[in-house]
Formats: C-alpha cells, structure tokens, sequence
C-alpha cells in the first residue's frame, strides 16, 4: 500500500476551503464581516456528513447555550452593578469587575455543562464557555444583546454552509469523480501496489 504524502490535500481540506470561502463571499456581498460565520463554518466540516453533523452541532449548540446563559447572566450583574464595568483601576486602564462576575461564571460553566449533557451535546460545553466568557469579560454592556444574537446567527449560517457543502460534496462522489478524471487512484490500484 502506497503511504500518503507528510503533506496532503484532502478532501475535507478541500471542503473546508470551499466552505469558507463561500461563506466570507456570501458575508461580504452582504457588507457584513464574516468572522464568526467562518469559525462555524470550519466547525462544521467533518469527514463525512455525520462528523459534520457533530461538529457543526456541538459549535452551534454551544454558542446557543452559551449566549443565552451569557445574555441572562450579564443582565443580572449590569442590573445589581450598572456601573462595575466601567470603574478602572487608579492610573491604569485596565477594567475592574465588582466580584459578583465570579460568581456569574461559576454558575455560567456549571449550567453550561448540565444544559449541554441534558441535550445530549457534550461537545457544546467548549464553544459555549467561550461565547459565555467573551460576553461576560469583553462584551459592553450596551450590546451584548445584540452580540450574543449575531453570534448565533452567523455561526448557524457558518455551519448549515458547512453542512450543504458536505451534502453536496460527499467522500464517495468527489472520490469516483477524481478517479473518473484520472487525478486519484481506485482504493484496488492503491492496496495492489
């Protein structure tokens, strides 16, 4: 059997070129930035339609848990402390947090992960403590309403791209179309050699 190359171009590398750049083209024929679309995006290609399924879950799930979790969480604290994110320590610019946002998080990554294993999405507990930590430390407060919304927006647009491309695109169609052209070799040539 033939080993393949250190560095190969696959077809999920493929995939997820075609994938992405879709994406960014349909974001910015839009006027709008397509970061986080691309990030779902990336996310959502698997090797197959079923790994893509799992990723692309697991990335919008999360960022649905973590949103909403986010949203709710932030609005408490803005509520008890309106002020806290904006005092600044003496001479420097660096943000203060009152020390109710500790406790916020805690509670965040603890609902976090029962919501996530109740939905059966374990994989959502990662993407979703990221979304929930940039909306409580980087988020001002008056748009993370809006922020959390347009996250999970563009990664369910990043990710339902994803998912089409792969349905599209499947392993054995683009592989009997490549050995057609004559650009990849039959698994039977490959194990004969």
């Amino acid at each position: 059997m033939q080993k393949k190359p250190f560095l190969h171009i696959g077809m999920r590398n493929i995939k997820t070129a075609l994938a992405t750049t879709l994406t960014a083209l349909l974001y910015l024929l839009a006027g709008k930035n397509p970061t986080f679309a691309c990030i779902g995006t990336v996310f959502g290609v698997g090797s197959d339609m079923e790994n893509s399924k799992l990723n692309g879950g697991n990335r919008f799930f999360g960022t649905v848990f973590g949103g909403v979790l986010g949203m709710l969480l932030f609005s408490i604290y803005i509520k008890v402390y309106p002020d806290a994110e904006i005092l600044r320590y003496p001479a420097s610019e660096t943000v203060k947090y009152h020390p109710l946002i500790l406790l916020l998080l805690a509670i965040g990554v603890s609902a976090l992960i029962i919501v996530s294993v109740a939905f059966k999405w374990p994989g959502a507990i990662q993407p979703g403590g990221v979304m929930l930590c940039i909306l409580l430390f980087t988020t001002p407060a008056e748009s993370y309403i809006l922020y959390s919304i347009n996250r999970i927006v563009d990664t369910g647009i990043g990710v339902l791209i994803a998912l089409g491309v792969n349905l599209l695109f499947p392993r054995e169609k683009v592989v009997g179309a490549m050995e057609k052209m004559n650009l990849k070799k039959s698994e039977s040539e490959e194990t004969s050699m």
